[in-house]
């Protein structure tokens, strides 16, 4: 939940030398912020068991996080594994030895180290926050005479070429469409084949529901048969393949189709090799459980990740949801849907962690508090679930986290049908926050000298108080209407009103139907937007800021910087859009913007947004919020947004939820605040997103051992260099097999016109 915060001198110089295409969005600066996580004092506290169980689900994590290269881009697991071999070679003192000698400056050096690191935090060349490409900032052939003359390539002259001549121009390339992900023509996606366009994906999902199938571990591949007419492969990750003799639930559903006219072939076995490696590590985790219901969820895991099967993945989180307060909390599988640019396809990642009993204590009274601040939600009753189901809710130090990005807060499982009857859990991680809101006073960018030492004060409170009724009651609130396969509705037809229209209710969710799949492109963001409502909203309430331990002054200085760091988070949304296809690339920073429109237009002067010149003379801005108009103006304008927002939500109301989300979301050059002109401000003064060092555990005899790294590009990159002591190189032949296997999806990638191999 954390946002970017200022502007880097060094990437405005850098990209300014570096030439017209190095624009400072398309670089990581030199100077990046880079943290450690650190979770020693949890880990210490562990029993060797605990360390034993907490090992295995890591090393099961980090395996799995490897398939995230292939789901991002077509050259991705190729920078990796070229990576890879370079930096176990020679580490990143004994390279910069090489580099200086082949005629780099300490500069160029020091930027292919951070490119590097930000390959490894972000598993691809995309940032995960954004889905913005990033390029090495040095000249190509600079690049080009450190990897040929490396140490790695005299070992292996042959392997090392290759893959550098496989990635090289890409890793490099800005051209328009690989300037960010997307689908068709208007970015580069491996969820998809390069020849799929929106409309392909809108027929697949339609195809899915009909086989009540789930999109969440597939990707979609298109080819043209001689006659012209596309040929569609749904492939589902699994360990075993289509041909596979082991009858299980899925092996009826791998077969062809016909649907509308169209051919469809469901097909298994994506990723197989990683996942092998996954369920090994979930097997060996499966004898140091704490307990037979974190036995039977890896076991619904492994069969999960062994068959393709999303309905076991389900049955293993319903275990999960049951297994209350565990010392060592984990979760892993194909979970969100934010970098499929249908929204309906998961990223892997799987995370570990340890219990922060102190915050969880606090989070604790807020869950025990849950069900009467429901009812302060602005909708009726008939649109808050039957019953609330009493989730965990715990505050974590993350031991590992594999994946694209590490988030602050969790809200899972996210399959709807559980949610709506078993439940879910809600994770804070607490060291994440902890690295998320550290703040410098002179990296503070848009906010008025008086409020910035208020702001540095309470950022940090008031995050916590907003992850908490974000993931407990922003995502654990609201219900969905409902007709199951046998017609049975789960609202009573006759009495619930629609509190918009005063009119019974029109539409609902029919069997099949989810909220991804219904809402798609706008899903993620829309209920992101949903959830940061709901924070802003309670956080008003002094029952919610007593939990926390505030009152008086205090907490109305926590509740002022809350929404002051919301209303500026809408500002520096303006980073994540991008104004030549008018699309948002981050759904929590459209959500951000929304709320900013929502509290521009409540009036009155409880927002404003200035524009000014800064005192180095380039274009700045001034965010500006009257707390003294909070409560009066800006509660009710956030009331009657929230219950729209709830109300098409429940209803499954596709075309009012667009027109309203995408009415707000529209960032235009209308006066008074010109967003537009602004977004050119916020390029100029952004910061980027830390990097974040991980540690490694390493089984030495019976013993788990924690390593930790120091928090630099360079010591990333070591993080990375020690994961996979024992299969590092089998992982990157592994990783480059499977790439190449597919690789004529993506070929000629702008030339490609849909319908067209």
């Amino acid at each position: 939940m954390g946002e970017p915060e200022a502007g880097s001198e060094f990437a405005i110089r850098a990209a300014a030398a570096a030439g017209p295409m190095a624009d400072a969005q398309y670089i990581l600066p030199n100077d990046i912020g880079v943290s450690s996580l650190d979770c020693r004092e949890a880990f210490r506290l562990l029993s060797p068991t605990e360390r034993l169980y907490a090992h295995h689900l890591s090393r099961a994590a980090w395996y799995g996080g490897l398939a995230v290269l292939l789901q991002t881009s077509p050259e991705a697991p190729y920078i990796y594994a070229l990576l890879s071999r370079l930096f176990r070679a020679q580490d990143p003192d004994q390279l910069r030895q090489h580099a200086l000698a082949e005629g780099l400056t300490e500069e160029e050096y020091q930027a292919f180290l951070v490119y590097a690191a930000g390959i490894y935090s972000n598993m691809g060349n995309y940032k995960s926050f954004g889905d913005t490409k990033f390029v090495p900032n040095l000249p190509k052939e600079k690049l080009e005479r450190v990897i040929l003359g490396s140490k790695a390539a005299q070992q292996n002259p042959a392997e090392v070429r290759s893959l550098w001549q496989t990635c090289g121009e890409l890793m490099f390339s800005l051209e328009p469409r690989l300037r960010h992900l997307g689908l068709g023509k208007e970015g580069i996606t491996t969820y998809f084949s390069g020849n799929c366009t929106m409309e392909d994906a809108k027929l697949a999902q339609d195809f899915l529901d009909s086989q009540n199938l789930s999109a969440y571990n597939t990707r979609l591949f298109k080819d043209v048969d001689q006659d012209g007419k596309p040929r569609y492969e749904v492939r589902l990750a699994s360990v075993l393949g289509t041909e596979s003799a082991l009858h299980s639930e899925m092996t009826s559903r791998l077969k062809s189709y016909e649907f509308r006219g169209n051919h469809f072939q469901v097909t298994r076995g994506d990723y197989a090799p990683i996942l092998q490696k996954v369920v090994e590590h979930l097997e060996r985790a499966k004898a140091y459980a704490a307990n037979s219901r974190q036995e039977q969820m890896l076991a619904q895991y492994i069969e999960s990740f062994t068959q393709g099967s999303i309905e076991a993945h389900k049955r293993g989180s319903r275990f999960w949801i049951q297994d209350k307060g565990p010392i060592v909390e984990s979760y892993i599988g194909f979970i969100e849907s934010y970098r499929d640019p249908f929204g309906s396809r998961g990223e892997f990642e799987g995370f570990v962690a340890m219990v922060n009993k102190a915050m969880s204590a606090k989070f604790e009274c807020l869950v025990a508090s849950a069900e009467q601040l429901l009812k302060e939600l602005p909708w009726p009753p008939a649109f808050e679930k039957d019953k609330f189901l009493s989730p965990d809710f715990t505050s974590l130090d993350v031991l590992t986290f594999s994946g694209s990005g590490i988030p602050a807060g969790i809200n899972i499982p996210n399959y709807d049908d559980l949610r709506q009857t078993e439940g879910f859990k809600n994770v804070s991680l607490g060291n994440v926050l902890a690295v998320a809101y550290a703040t410098q006073r002179e990296k503070l960018t848009f906010l008025e000298e008086d409020d910035k030492d208020l702001y540095i004060r309470w950022k940090g409170p008031s995050f916590d108080v907003q992850v908490g009724l974000h993931e407990l009651l922003g995502h654990g609130s609201g219900k969905l209407f409902v007709q199951d396969e046998k017609g049975a509705f789960n609202f009573d037809q006759e009495t619930v009103i629609n509190p918009e229209t005063g009119e019974q209710i029109q539409s609902w969710y029919r069997s099949g139907e989810t909220w991804d799949s219904k809402f798609s492109t706008i899903a993620s963001s829309y209920e992101e937007c949903r959830a940061e409502s709901v924070g802003l909203y309670l956080c008003l309430n002094p029952q919610v800021l007593e939990i926390f331990g505030f009152e008086g002054a205090d907490a109305e200085d926590v509740i002022y910087v809350n929404w002051l760091n919301m209303v500026r988070a809408g500002l520096l949304a303006l980073e994540f859009y991008t104004p030549e296809v008018s699309s948002w690339r981050q759904a929590h920073m459209q959500a951000r913007f929304v709320i900013l429109r929502v509290l521009l237009e409540a009036g009155e002067g409880l927002v404003t947004v200035t524009p000014t010149t800064g005192t180095d003379g380039r274009p700045d801005a001034r965010v500006r919020l009257d707390r003294n108009k909070i409560r009066s103006v800006g509660k009710p304008a956030l009331e009657r947004f929230l219950r729209r927002l709830q109300v098409l939500k429940s209803t499954g109301d596709v075309a009012g939820g667009r027109a309203l989300y995408e009415g707000y979301a529209a960032v235009t050059d209308a006066p008074p605040e010109c967003f537009l002109t602004l977004r050119d401000t916020v390029l100029l003064r952004k910061e980027s997103r830390k990097l974040i060092v991980q540690p490694n555990t390493r089984l030495e005899g019976s013993e788990v051992q924690l390593l930790e790294y120091e928090a630099s590009a360079a010591g990333l990159i070591q993080s990375f260099s020690e994961r996979f002591p024992e299969d590092g190189p089998e992982l990157e032949e592994i990783l480059t097999q499977l790439a190449t296997a597919d690789a004529r999806f993506w070929k000629c990638p702008s030339e490609a016109p849909s319908g067209q191999a």
